[in-house]
């Protein structure tokens, strides 16, 4: 009887031993998760920024060329803001299809990436 009480007692240890290293092991996975998609996104927004500071420079020299052959600088601007509440307001009705749905393709990519990693 004390040989099986020891080899359930031993069981009872590998198997807690082997519950905790798969949670750890879960925690770290969840971790490389994180960590991937949280650095994508950041590369990601620091492109956008420095795209979006090119063209704001752009827009300002476009403004001033167009406001220039108007004679009236104001005017340059004018079109040019025209222009972007136009844009401004196919964002908004296209938000879904323009912004939210890549979004979330994006993440769900990363997570099904890092799904078959684990796997």
């Amino acid at each position: 009887m004390e040989t099986a009480a020891k080899h359930i007692e031993l069981l009872y240890d590998k198997v807690k031993v082997y519950t905790e290293n798969s949670i750890e092991l879960c925690k770290l996975n969840a971790i490389e998760i994180t960590s991937d998609i949280v650095s994508s996104l950041i590369s990601t927004l620091a492109l956008v920024l420095a795209f979006s500071i090119f063209i704001l420079f752009v827009n300002i020299a476009i403004s001033l060329l167009i406001g220039n052959l108007m004679g009236a600088y104001y005017l340059g601007f004018l079109i040019v803001s025209t222009f972007y509440i136009i844009i401004t307001i196919l964002i908004y009705f296209f938000n879904d299809r323009l912004i939210k749905i890549p979004i979330a393709n994006l993440v769900i990519e990363k997570l099904q990436k890092s799904r078959k990693k684990i796997l």
